[in-house]
């Protein structure tokens, strides 16, 4: 598949070249999609640490957010199957934004210390319709966007993703010390219903790409147009190793952060909802404006090097103690390189597929993506307990070189630039 280049021009003018409405719906979708990461994730890992529950257990939690890794195999029903009314992709859409507020409601009348089995199944429901949900914003995004703009229209929607993140994460924090958990999750419910303005705005893309006649087609074509591909094989392992790092090192940031160095939720949500809000606006925008300037080779190699480095903030922190100012710079770091890192490796996976599968080719590539944050981070609270802090992180820091060695083979997969195009 190709992904081309827009000529030099100012980085707004993407902007211009779509309808508002279009750009409004993008950016409200992506804040749907970031929203329950961290309230199955850090958020809820925060929860549990203030319960005093052990790191072995908290971290062993991060298998809740398995659905991520496993949403391939029901992709293909949401590529053929629709539900009357407002279209293949947007009722989908609908239909899993209800679930995750019910959800998310039911976490919010459960501590984990009262009912850790209870919470555990409603943590897999949230994470269950968000990743579907995911698959069926992610085909809407490919389909409603030109080609030459899926680059800075996934730099926007991982912006607002990574916001709903902040807001799910720092926020959340802060709301959870002045109100309590019960009413911070309600509010996250609350939260869901932006998603579901972007949804009603979103256009209807049926008439943009097919759906299969058959369920078999759903399934069988889109991996028998991947196996035909050039290089799949390093792709595949690239979308599994690029970002391992970061989620090694996300996966346990939060309890290192209050458990180990003693912060208090207050200064790390203040903290995540200033200084890192701010990174992550700039370091998305900045992401997608230097795509299109740049090859997408060298952005995911200089975005994943930046990846790399942020990880040694809060190695600093474990050796120098719990500094403010430098808790500020970490996260600040952490975030920028997020933004520009992600708005990259987005904008690769969503190129190599093929229009018409995309559902489920991207949900296969996404599902490879997260496969590190479940699988491997399981043994992350075991893992820093045995190593101790600084060196925890230093392994996380070496755990994104193969993805970026894996960059040296990259005229091998079969993507191209410079304004190519392919059949």
């Amino acid at each position: 598949m190709a992904l081309s280049e827009t000529p030099r021009s100012p980085w707004y003018a993407p902007f211009r070249e779509l309808p508002p409405a279009t750009w409004l719906s993008l950016a409200l979708l992506g804040f749907a999609s970031g929203l329950p990461l961290f309230l199955t994730g850090s958020t809820l890992k925060a929860w549990m640490t203030k319960e005093n529950l052990d790191l072995g257990t908290i971290g062993i939690f991060s298998v809740v957010t398995l659905p991520y890794s496993l949403k391939v195999f029901w992709a293909p029903f949401l590529d053929r199957f629709a539900m009357k009314g407002l279209g293949r992709r947007r009722s989908w859409m609908l239909l899993m934004q209800i679930g995750m507020a019910l959800a998310l409601t039911g976490l919010a009348l459960h501590p984990p210390h009262l009912s850790l089995t209870t919470v555990a199944a409603l943590a897999v429901a949230v994470a269950l319709t968000s990743a579907t949900f995911d698959i069926a914003v992610d085909a809407w995004r490919a389909e409603a966007l030109p080609h030459k703009l899926l680059g800075f229209g996934t730099s926007v929607h991982i912006t607002t993703y990574r916001i709903a993140m902040l807001v799910s994460g720092g926020g959340a924090l802060i709301l959870a010390q002045r109100v309590g958990w019960k009413h911070t999750y309600l509010v996250m419910a609350g939260l869901t219903v932006l998603g579901m303005a972007g949804t009603l705005l979103a256009a209807n893309t049926d008439a943009v790409a097919r759906s299969p006649r058959t369920l078999r087609e759903a399934i069988l074509e889109p991996l028998k147009d991947l196996l035909k591909r050039p290089g799949i094989a390093e792709l595949a392992a690239f979308a599994v190793l690029y970002k391992l790092g970061d989620w090694l090192a996300e996966a346990m940031t939060m309890p290192f952060l209050l458990r180990g160095m003693g912060f208090t939720l207050a200064q790390v949500g203040t903290v995540q909802k200033t200084t890192a809000m701010a990174a992550i606006i700039v370091g998305g925008l900045l992401g997608g404006a230097i795509i299109t300037r740049v090859s997408l080779k060298k952005a995911l190699f200089a975005f994943g090097l930046l990846q790399a480095a942020s990880i040694l903030g809060f190695w600093a922190i474990s050796r120098l103690g719990p500094n403010l100012g430098l808790l500020v710079a970490a996260n600040a770091l952490e975030n920028l390189a997020y933004g520009m890192g992600g708005s990259a490796f987005a904008a690769l996976l969503m190129a190599s597929c093929n229009r018409t599968y995309t559902g489920t080719q991207y949900a296969l590539f996404s599902s490879l993506m997260a496969l590190p944050r479940t699988v491997f981070a399981g043994a992350t609270g075991f893992l820093a307990q045995r190593l101790g802090w600084s060196s925890y992180f230093l392994v996380c820091v070496l755990a994104a070189i193969p993805g970026l060695l894996l960059l040296l083979r990259y005229e091998k997969w079969g993507l191209r630039e410079e304004g190519e195009t392919t059949s």
